[in-house]
């Protein structure tokens, strides 16, 4: 194709390249993608924190408790009913102010960071831009995601956990804590790179999580498309059912399988970020790293330990991931920005 041709200033006689309208309007395409990935996904994600944040609180309460005590709680019924006792619903909720903050960039970021990992993989070569990415591609867009999207996470997930879980003294009821005293607090004693205290942990959760969080979902909606496709007698039928979105109990599975998939299969890391990032600001957390304290935790409560808290979380993180990829998915399909 030729060059488009300049554009000749009449009074000084320059000429300004003239610039393709299909480039035009790939890049806008592109900057409306990525306010969709970015406005959707902060949608999403507030409407996911308030479905599961109950249980999350709960899930904290139980990885965090101290390994050289008599365990406070003994399951999840047992925490819920214990802090309901003591704080009311309204405790479950304690600090929800940073995490929903927390859960619009991190959701806004995942499916921002998501969409540049297929931008990467076609630009690779390696997959043809007209053909859909294959499962193990959208497994690599996930973690890719995820790796990126844990640096945005680890300093809102370390005021969330110190929140939710104030240290005090024993017998002692725990004072409610605001986010600015927790930021102020982790500055003032270890400066910037405290905000990063448990980023190992999270770097993990996140880039293993994103990739089963994502690749579950299209992995289940894939198959969800191939068996409603499955008695279409001509090509015609099948690539009209196959372009049609999923029925919306079906995109509820496939999220759910996503949010399960994504939280049981790298729960140690996120139960040894959570016991680092509860911690008593100070000099009791120096030293401590991420293998340290998970040699700790196995040789104090083994296996079990490590997942303590697991069954809650996959209870909750199930309808929260089906509401998150139905409302990001029915916001870009219905609602485009363009």
């Amino acid at each position: 194709m030729a060059a488009p041709s300049p554009i000749i200033d009449q009074a000084s006689g320059t000429a300004t390249p003239k610039v393709a309208p299909h480039t035009l309007l790939q890049a806008r395409s592109s900057a409306v993608e990525a306010l969709e990935d970015v406005v959707y996904g902060s949608v999403a994600g507030i409407v996911g924190k308030y479905i599961e944040y109950p249980f999350d609180t709960v899930k904290v309460r139980l990885q965090s408790q101290p390994s050289h005590l008599p365990l406070r709680y003994t399951g999840p019924l047992d925490c819920f009913r214990q802090s309901i006792k003591a704080e009311g619903l309204a405790g479950l909720y304690r600090g929800i102010s940073a995490p929903l903050a927390g859960a619009a960039l991190e959701n806004s970021s995942l499916f921002y960071f998501e969409r540049l990992g297929r931008e990467l993989v076609y630009g690779s070569g390696v997959v043809a831009k007209d053909e859909p990415l294959p499962l193990k591609a959208l497994f690599f867009t996930g973690a890719f995601s995820g790796s990126f999207t844990s640096l945005v996470l680890t300093p809102i997930e370390l005021v969330k956990c110190k929140i939710q879980v104030p240290s005090t003294a024993q017998g002692q009821t725990p004072t409610p804590l605001r986010p600015t005293a927790v930021i102020k607090d982790i500055y003032r004693h270890h400066g910037l790179r405290g905000f990063f205290h448990g980023g190992v942990g999270t770097l993990i959760r996140e880039g293993g999580g994103g990739a089963a969080w994502f690749g579950s979902k299209e992995t289940v909606s894939k198959m969800f498309h191939n068996l409603n496709a499955k008695h279409a007698t001509t090509d015609e039928e099948r690539a009209s059912i196959l372009s049609r979105p999923l029925p919306i109990w079906q995109q509820a599975l496939a999220g759910a399988s996503g949010g399960v998939s994504y939280n049981f299969l790298f729960f140690p890391a996120d139960t040894i970020k959570s016991r680092m990032q509860t911690a008593p600001i100070g000099d009791s957390v120096r030293g401590k790293s991420f293998i340290t304290e998970g040699v700790t935790l196995w040789k104090q409560h083994g296996l079990r330990g490590m997942y303590r808290g697991c069954g809650i979380t996959c209870i909750r993180s199930a309808p929260s991931s089906a509401f998150i990829f139905i409302v990001f998915d029915g916001l870009k399909t219905y609602f485009p920005l363009q």
